[in-house]
């Protein structure tokens, strides 16, 4: 007599929500925050303690910032297309390694003698953004590609949500910590998420794609040969410009907005950004949510990007005079650009498994490398048109790109990512 079979029971929805690639796609993410918005916020302290003053702090504080910024635009393509060559994991441990040696030796800057510690710590700031720039791409692709399609969007923003909630820790931080104990504290996590790590497996449909040698993987210019191909790419980077925008002009430099707009109290960008992220982390846990319930990923965006628009008009316009104001208008242009998450999910989704870690990876460092010219554009302007004008200009720039990318890509909610790029 033969013993019946038992078939395995179905994973439950909350159990694959809250699976390890999730937890550890989130925690990872999380750190990358905390280490990229660090020196954001320990900029001005940071530099007071190397003996500049405040118009030095400004201009090399934008210099440093580029430099980061220009290390994520590097690294985005470097990781995107080892993604796409060695596997998900693989951008999942070099990333982490990178970033985290690079935060140390950060702590290190007031000490160093061999040589000039400004560059030193722009040095540092690069090679820190070549690192961070694997981590939320690499962590995007990883959990769109093992939960099923309707849990997708949701599973993406629980992981920016948590993530993002990596700034609000950055600046409590330093504010009980020395800047410099801050970025030993970011290096040491960075260290104790890579052992956790070590339990992840990698994703199925990459595996599969894996074995076939005769499928070309992670080719970066192939977003460049076909024209389609190119116009969703500029697209999905289009669509992520009002959400740096925000973060690295009305937050980094809210100081210099704070004295424009006549607020007595002077505005700490630290506590700035701490506030954009907290609505940040709320929008974007809440961003999967609206995508579902509309069945609209472009819908979802658009709305929370038109709730960008609104509270940037506010902060520029309606003159707040008190720096708690500000504060609150921060919390919600970041409730707004709470569609990061699904800006991110957009890129993932729109190219073949072959291309996707490259696209997921590439895009959001591409938008951060934006910042460069943003900064640029910012201080260029600023002795003409003054700083509320300069500001307005970025922005009217960044939300008429994003709008316009928004409303005119390919919708991908619901769409199968089991196939290849040709």
């Amino acid at each position: 007599m033969s013993t019946p079979t038992l078939s395995p029971k179905p994973k439950s929805a909350t159990h694959t929500l809250f699976g390890l690639p999730v937890i550890v796609a989130a925690l990872g993410y999380f750190v990358d925050i905390y280490d990229l918005l660090l020196f954001g916020i320990v900029r001005i302290p940071s530099l007071k303690d190397l003996g500049l003053n405040d118009e030095q702090v400004s201009r090399v504080g934008a210099m440093i910032l580029n430099w980061q910024m220009g290390g994520l635009l590097i690294g985005g393509i470097l990781w995107g297309v080892l993604g796409d060559k060695r596997g998900r994991l693989s951008v999942l441990f070099g990333s982490i390694i990178t970033y985290s040696i690079a935060n140390i030796a950060c702590g290190f800057v007031d000490r160093i003698t061999f040589m000039d510690p400004i560059t030193y710590y722009a040095a540092m700031r690069f090679i820190a953004g070549i690192g961070l720039a694997g981590e939320l791409g690499a962590g995007i692709t990883l959990v769109s590609e093992v939960l099923p399609k309707e849990l997708r969007a949701i599973g993406t923003s629980l992981v920016a949500g948590i993530g993002l909630l990596g700034a609000v820790v950055a600046y409590f931080t330093v504010e009980l910590f020395s800047w410099q104990w801050s970025f030993f504290i970011g290096g040491a996590m960075g260290v104790g998420l890579l052992l956790l790590r070590i339990g992840v497996f990698e994703s199925g449909m990459y595996k599969d794609v894996a074995g076939q040698k005769h499928v070309q993987k992670g080719n970066f210019f192939a977003f460049f040969t076909s024209r389609t191909r190119f116009s969703k790419y500029m697209k999905c980077i289009g669509i992520g410009l009002p959400t740096w925008f925000v973060i690295a002009i009305l937050a980094t430099f809210s100081n210099e907005f704070g004295k424009a707009l006549g607020i007595a109290e002077p505005i700490k960008p630290g506590l700035a950004i701490m506030w954009c992220y907290t609505g940040l982390a709320i929008g974007d846990i809440a961003s999967g949510f609206i995508s579902q319930a509309l069945a609209s990923r472009k819908k979802a965006v658009s709305l929370l990007m038109l709730i960008t628009l609104f509270f940037s008009l506010i902060y520029l316009y309606t003159g707040e005079k008190s720096a708690t104001t500000l504060y609150i208008l921060c919390v919600g242009m970041g409730i707004g650009i709470g569609y990061w998450a699904m800006f991110v999910t957009i890129g993932a989704e729109q190219f073949g498994t072959n291309l996707r870690a490259t696209a997921a990876t590439t895009v959001p460092n591409m938008v951060r490398g934006t910042v460069i010219f943003m900064n640029f554009l910012y201080i260029s302007l600023k002795p003409s048109l003054d700083v509320i004008n300069a500001g307005v200009v970025v922005g009217l720039i960044s939300f008429a790109i994003g709008f316009y990318s928004i409303l005119t890509i390919p919708e991908t909610h619901g769409k199968d990512l089991n196939y290849l790029e040709e």
